[in-house]
């Protein structure tokens, strides 16, 4: 997925308000636990920037299906234990009291059997009473066609343009995300695809309670894209 640009990913994203995401799952969070255990599961993890803040009051885990993302996720948080497997059929043997996909990672699932296939694999994991956070991503009628994105770092000795626009295909989008990095050693250009799926609300709740949870449906979310809470039976 962003097996070109990881180096890059934080920069890209540096605008993003980690903190006050995870000041606000935290809220969600404590205002539902019904036990005293504090272990968390964030799958999609990338680099770790959510992990490295919500550990001030959880025991994190992270998951991701990039093995490079976990290596620089590694590097920020060495002691913590990272997965590499992918989010639809995993299994690590273990429950936790919160389980996290956020920045709208599930949109990778490629339809909506692979959604409820995703929240199913995520609820397996939940502790008795335990809370699934899922970050949605952009709603179909929402979506505009051929609108292009700009993402740009400018630092002393490193330039980047990330542009990107996409197409809608059978309910996906086809994304091609172009990047030049600019070093004093020379300029580059490459390219990454990202297919991702364009889901309603009501594919999101129907998976979560196909999953056997709890559903809520917070439409603002973290950053305007609606978020999800469930809940296993304590």
């Amino acid at each position: 997925m962003f097996s070109k640009s990881q180096r890059f990913y934080d920069l890209l994203y540096s605008w993003k308000d980690y903190q006050a995401e995870v000041d606000k799952l935290h809220s969600l969070v404590e205002a539902r636990k019904v036990s005293n255990g504090n272990s968390w599961l964030d799958v999609a993890c990338g680099t770790g920037k959510h992990m490295e803040l919500l550990r001030a009051w959880y025991q994190v885990e992270g998951l991701d299906l990039d093995p490079g993302m976990i290596d620089l996720a590694r590097d920020r948080l060495p002691d913590v234990t990272f997965h590499v497997a992918d989010f639809r059929n995993f299994e690590l043997g273990h429950r936790y009291d919160v389980v996290s996909c956020l920045f709208s990672s599930i949109a990778y699932s490629r339809d909506r059997s692979e959604l409820e296939q995703s929240v199913s694999c995520l609820a397996r994991h939940l502790a008795p009473g335990g809370v699934l956070l899922v970050e949605g991503f952009i709603k179909p009628d929402q979506f505009q066609a051929g609108h292009v994105q700009l993402l740009c770092v400018d630092e002393p000795d490193l330039k980047v343009t990330r542009m990107a626009a996409g197409e809608v295909s059978t309910g996906r989008v086809e994304f091609e995300f172009h990047y030049l990095v600019g070093r004093p050693e020379g300029i580059e250009y490459f390219m990454e695809p990202h297919h991702v799926s364009l889901f309603r609300d009501e594919e999101y709740v129907a998976a979560f309670k196909g999953a056997g949870l709890s559903v809520e449906h917070d439409p603002q979310g973290l950053e305007g894209r609606s978020l999800f809470v469930g809940q296993s039976h304590s």
